[in-house]
């Protein structure tokens, strides 16, 4: 009953994830639920195990479709990387408490903006070129993978809502480059948890299987129907995570 349970969660994840971020939402907490005995941190771990491969599996659908800024987007993968390296890091000296408490405040102030500006997301306008894209993606990929490696949840719905408010990408090109900037910080993450050995691998590798299904028919959806269905699934995405969070934070 176990595999069942964590490998449909883990399909659904993958699905939910490559539209538009946010499968942690799914899968962390079926994990906590099915092994509430086992140590938060192989659940992390775990879970990063399983959810790197549908990430890259998104990564590569939309590559193959999608044209990424790569000039861009390198660079910041790299520091994205380095960022969630270091959050990881962080996270064993500090207590990332303070951010669950204001976490659900900050997914309001981002669904609210959303809401209101009908227009955010739905054309592709880049704002910076050359230099200025790739010092502009590259601080997106060190704040946010830093916060992936810290705290974490919402990591993708924040990527997209950057790439879309800041540097004037449309939600299908966003969600596109967060997937490639979201794999750096999950393969960064699964590499410190599977050093420290909080990974389950038989878990894991069948859980993998699943979220690169899930993931290749949420990428499979999100390309047909464009940039207004990744904007209304980030809305309902986001508002799943303000309740989550709230909950978590002020009624746990």
């Amino acid at each position: 009953m176990e595999w069942i349970v964590v490998t449909l969660a883990s399909g659904l994840a993958g699905f939910v994830d490559s539209i538009v971020g946010g499968g942690g939402l799914v899968l962390v907490p079926a994990l906590f639920a099915t092994f509430p005995a086992a140590h938060p941190a192989t659940l992390f771990g775990t879970n990063k195990g399983a959810s790197v491969w549908g990430t890259a599996a998104a990564t590569w659908q939309y590559a193959n479709r999608v044209n990424l800024r790569w000039r861009a987007l390198l660079p910041a993968v790299a520091v994205c990387f380095a960022g969630s390296l270091a959050g990881a890091w962080t996270v064993t000296v500090i207590s990332p408490e303070f951010l669950r408490k204001v976490l659900p405040a900050i997914l309001v102030l981002v669904l609210i903006y959303t809401l209101l500006k009908k227009e955010l997301g739905r054309h592709h306008t880049p704002r910076f070129v050359d230099a200025r894209e790739a010092m502009a993606a590259s601080t997106l990929g060190l704040v946010i993978g830093f916060y992936d490696g810290f705290f974490g949840p919402g990591t993708g719905s924040f990527f997209v809502f950057l790439f879309v408010r800041w540097l004037g990408y449309d939600f299908l090109n966003a969600s596109a480059s967060a997937k490639l900037l979201n794999t750096a910080s999950n393969a960064s993450a699964l590499m410190l948890f599977a050093w420290k050995g909080h990974v389950w691998w038989h878990f894991a590798l069948v859980m993998a299987v699943a979220n690169v299904l899930g993931s290749v028919l949420g990428t499979r959806l999100a390309l047909k129907h464009g940039a207004g269905f990744v904007r209304g699934v980030f809305i309902v995405v986001v508002s799943a995570l303000i309740l989550k969070t709230g909950f978590d934070a002020y009624l746990r």
